[in-house]
């Protein structure tokens, strides 16, 4: 998994604007005080992206973004130096909004809805990704589906980025996730929820999560990794299965820590590295991201400290 192009490209088809409200004692129906407000350009192609930035690779960011609140993201790719390749749609990108009540713990989830992305703008996303393939050698793939889009678009995608010879990584959930199955993407990151909906069937136990992984590699998907949450996340590649377990770490904001962990991972294998270290690595990204609120990297000194502290599982072929 080394392309021969140096960029990398996130597609956000989805991007949202991330409010974290912090109301203690939060409750419905009543009056509640908010003691401190963030918002962060948010999208999990746009966090990846994030997250990318910095390193060894170019990284570019398309996808579509509402003309009405562009300003949070323009200023993110401002300083991480991703560049812009987004279309601007009329309208506002959609504003996800979290309550978080540190008495007891409840996180209250609104979520508004987005953009309606027009016909046209699926051909002018597909016309900006043929540009891009030209000096761009892996694209991500990654979040919901705005209104207006057909659940085909991942798999289309895919078809259309593997005829111009590029890599493509997909993470996304429900009927998008199955099309995208279909078009056999080289990297793909379901959590285990989505891929028990995904094989109709309930995965209880990391091994039956692992054996599930394992269809999806035999199918012709090169890289699978799932994200199990708190129990850590498994990948399965041609070159092995492992489970890894994150070192506990202070917990500021859970919201992007799988986009941190694809970012980790990819970031890994495209630099050659065997699957253990991927897995090693993705992990430890992921959980130095932990500690912090929005699209922000840890710094490399803390996933160097981190990386030696993932605990890593080989899984037998049951």
């Amino acid at each position: 998994m080394r392309p021969t192009k140096p960029g990398v490209v996130t597609v956000t088809l989805n991007a949202a604007i991330d409010q974290t409200l912090e109301s203690p004692g939060f409750a419905a129906g009543a009056v509640n005080r908010v003691v401190a407000e963030t918002r962060t350009p948010g999208g999990k192609g746009i966090n990846v992206a994030a997250f990318l930035a910095g390193g060894s690779r170019p990284v570019t960011a398309t996808g579509f973004l509402g003309a009405d609140n562009v300003s949070l993201f323009e200023a993110l790719f401002r300083e991480r130096d991703i560049q812009d390749r987004c279309l601007r749609l009329p309208g506002s990108s959609r504003v996800n909004i979290k309550v978080v009540d540190r008495t007891s713990g409840v996180v209250t989830d609104l979520n508004l809805p987005g953009l309606r992305v027009p016909e046209e703008a699926l051909d002018a996303l597909g016309a900006t990704l043929d540009a891009l393939t030209l000096d761009h050698g892996c694209f991500v793939l990654s979040g919901s589906v705005p209104a207006g889009v057909p659940a085909t678009i991942y798999a289309t995608l895919t078809k259309r980025l593997h005829a111009k010879g590029a890599l493509v990584a997909v993470d996304t959930s429900g009927e998008p996730l199955r099309h995208a199955v279909a078009a056999r993407p080289d990297f793909l990151k379901p959590n285990a929820h989505e891929l028990g909906e995904l094989l109709g069937r309930p995965l209880g136990t990391p091994g039956e999560v692992a054996r599930a992984a394992r269809e999806l590699h035999a199918g012709g998907i090169g890289l699978v990794v799932v994200s199990l949450g708190a129990e850590g996340a498994l990948f399965v590649s041609h070159d092995g299965a492992w489970r890894a377990l994150s070192p506990p770490v202070e917990v500021a904001s859970t919201v992007g820590a799988g986009d941190a962990l694809v970012a980790g991972v990819l970031a890994a294998r495209l630099d050659g590295n065997d699957l253990e270290t991927c897995a090693r690595r993705g992990t430890a990204f992921a959980a130095g991201k932990l500690a912090r609120v929005g699209p922000v990297p840890p710094t490399p000194e803390r996933v160097a400290a981190l990386v030696g502290a993932v605990r890593l599982h080989p899984l037998g072929n049951a």
